[in-house]
């Protein structure tokens, strides 16, 4: 950490220098600068640093640019502070900075957002436990080897030693120096390497104080539609998306468990990390020991949170006529990002985020494509659920050439300890006219949010996998007609339903599904529902609603994560045919609704004890019947009609 120059002995006039990457050769540059004042609105208000530049050089780049955010700026040697926004459509040479007195108070500010109950391993500490070993077996193997050596052998091994101490060629070299040598010299290879590595990158900035500044996000494998539904689902003001975050080529996540940051390198922050990635670049403003600060202004202004620190490699500047931009690729991810203040974000480097990997496969049968893509989010509960269902849907708008008129099948499966087993399973098939990527992920959000909303404890997510089959044409047909094999019935009998489907722009098919008398039905007339799975059945709360009553749901308040989860899993898919009780028509008073809903009730609890509650199996053959109520069909069902039977004692 560089000495400090107190805002309080910031003056008028005084000459400073400016530090930043500006090109792909990683080299900094350096351009004047000069202090105009302090800006100080009163208590509660971020303290900033108003000041200018000018020269030839700042001229050419075009001004301050975003992207510079983040650049240290020193006078006589200390670190005054980082440049931290300018003015949108005003003067490009005039900016302000944030004083580093209130950026470095983030580096003791509370953490914790990393927590999981997953076992862990610290990988660092790993390698290096296995590297002392490896050193420990050699001298081990050395002592025998020397043990068993002739006395000439053992005074050729010591001259040998002495000579290379004293920087001679030594006479001769037993392979354990051969071996130690071949390591030095990848050790060189890899301190090489790193320095390379490390000239990463900047490029995204938001105006501290000034609302009028917009940012850039840069995002790597969304194509068009993916950057619609991308911004129009993440809550990112007026910031931009720029797909300029990298080739996507390889998603592969590159992590460097030994990076080193400087002031003015670049920096990344990201959210994202893989085929897909999201997130912003600037410039490191100081750094101590393993700590990092950058930035001068927030990212997303959250507070304490748990993003991927990555390096970045600039790629060059692109000015306008009042503002300009520092265009740069996330890097490798090198540690953990922890806060994202006003001041600036701050993170740890080495320290990684608690991150949940998903992988999504993709099949289009009308293009004969099959991708598989890969990416890490970190796990934020804010964008958790946003972020996977439009990586998501960015996979499939990336395979297929349009999801407009297309029949999806989903599959997901999320590893967690919300659910019970640790296994949440759902299978569904949707259709659209429009999109059917915004229809295929809904069910994959509602999981997620679900997850990450535990009110019980914090989740912990070990992974997402999507599977998505996509077919271009119309998979859906109406029911025409459900006729009973009989219509005088008694409890527990089972009935037989001759169905008539009529698929889309093909004949009519018939079916014939069983449906089993509830043994406790009272005598009377039954009205059932056929119906699509993904039509809700009206229930008595929902006939309160129709109603234009009211009545306190404490029953759905006190549901336990695992139970809204349960109920997910085990809702109606869409391609199934589902024969049950239907709602009874709508009742003109009050008085005879509540009657209704507590005749319901104790219907309900005397059921409970009389049958065991039935499970719908959601991985057994979709062609099987999973229950007597139960069919699945080949399409999805847009429609519900109505049968009546006479129940008798």
């Amino acid at each position: 950490m560089p000495p400090i120059l107190p805002y309080s002995e910031i003056v008028e006039g005084m000459q400073g220098t400016a530090y930043t990457v500006l090109d792909a050769s990683g080299d900094l540059r350096t351009f004047p600068v000069e202090i105009i004042g302090r800006m100080e609105a009163g208590k509660g208000d971020q303290r900033m640093i108003m000041a200018r530049t000018s020269g030839a050089f700042i001229e050419e780049v075009g001004g301050v640019l975003q992207g510079m955010s983040g650049s240290p700026i020193y006078v006589d040697g200390r670190l005054v502070g980082a440049l931290a926004a300018g003015l949108k459509d005003l003067s490009p040479y005039t900016f302000f900075i944030t004083p580093i007195e209130d950026m470095t108070p983030l580096w003791s500010m509370p953490d914790t957002k990393n927590q999981t109950n997953i076992d862990t391993v610290n990988i660092v500490k790993e390698l290096e436990d296995r590297k002392k070993a490896e050193e420990k077996r050699r001298l081990r193997e050395r002592e025998k080897a020397f043990a068993k050596m002739s006395q000439e052998e053992r005074e050729a091994e010591w001259r040998d030693m002495i000579a290379a101490l004293n920087g001679e060629k030594p006479e001769a070299s037993v392979p354990e120096t051969d071996e130690s040598s071949s390591e030095k010299k990848d050790d060189v290879s890899s301190d090489d390497t790193t320095h390379t590595d490390t000239k990463p990158t900047d490029g995204q900035d938001v105006s501290a104080n000034s609302a009028e500044e917009k940012a850039y996000f840069f995002t790597r494998g969304f194509n068009a539609a993916g950057l619609r539904y991308l911004q129009d689902k993440l809550p990112m003001g007026s910031s931009t998306l720029l797909p300029m975050g990298g080739s996507a080529a390889s998603g592969k996540v590159h992590t460097r468990y030994d990076a080193s940051l400087a002031g003015g390198q670049p920096v990344g922050v990201a959210l994202v990390y893989g085929d897909f990635s999201i997130g912003a670049t600037g410039t490191v403003t100081a750094v101590e020991g393993k700590k990092v600060v950058a930035f001068g202004h927030s990212f997303m202004h959250k507070g304490n949170v748990n993003y991927f620190m990555t390096d970045a490699d600039v790629i060059g500047t692109i000015s306008g006529q009042s503002n300009g931009v520092k265009i740069a690729n996330i890097g490798s991810v090198i540690g953990r990002v922890n806060q994202d203040r006003e001041t600036g974000i701050a993170g740890i480097l080495g320290t990684f985020p608690t991150a949940v990997p998903v992988q999504i496969r993709i099949k289009d049968n009308a293009l004969g494509a099959e991708e598989t893509f890969g990416a890490q989010i970190a796990y934020d509960e804010d964008f958790l659920p946003i972020l996977s269902g439009s990586v998501t849907y960015a996979a499939m708008s990336r395979v297929s050439d349009s999801l407009g008129s297309s029949t999806a099948r989903v599959r997901f499966a999320i590893r967690t300890n919300a659910y019970e087993g640790g296994l949440f399973e759902r299978r569904n098939m949707y259709y659209s006219g429009a999109d059917v990527g915004q229809l295929a992920v809904t069910e994959l959000l509602q999981a997620m949010n679900l997850i990450v909303t535990n009110a019980e404890k914090e989740s912990d997510l070990i992974d997402v996998n999507v599977d998505v089959e996509l077919n271009p044409d119309r998979q859906t047909a109406l029911l025409v007609s459900a006729v009973p094999d009989k219509m005088t019935v008694r409890p527990g009998d089972t009935v037989t339903f001759k169905t008539t489907i009529r698929p889309y722009r093909k004949a009519e098919e018939t079916l014939s599904i069983p449906y089993q008398v509830p043994k406790t039905q009272p005598a009377g007339p039954l009205t059932l529902d056929i119906r699509g799975g993904g039509f809700v059945p009206v229930n008595p709360l929902m006939l309160f609603a129709q109603a234009g009553l009211e009545i306190p749901d404490d029953e759905e308040r006190f549901k336990s994560t695992g139970d809204r989860l349960r109920e997910l899993a085990e809702q109606g898919e869409n391609n199934e045919i589902i024969i049950a009780p239907g709602a009874a028509p709508v009742p003109t008073s009050e008085k005879e609704m509540k009657k209704r809903v507590k005749a319901a009730a104790k219907a309900s609890a005397r059921a409970a004890k009389e049958e065991p509650e039935k499970r719908v199996k959601l991985l057994a053959d979709p062609n099987k019947k999973e229950e007597k109520e139960r069919f699945f069909a080949p399409y999805v069902i847009e429609n519900v009609i109505h049968a009546t039977l006479k129940v008798e004692e």
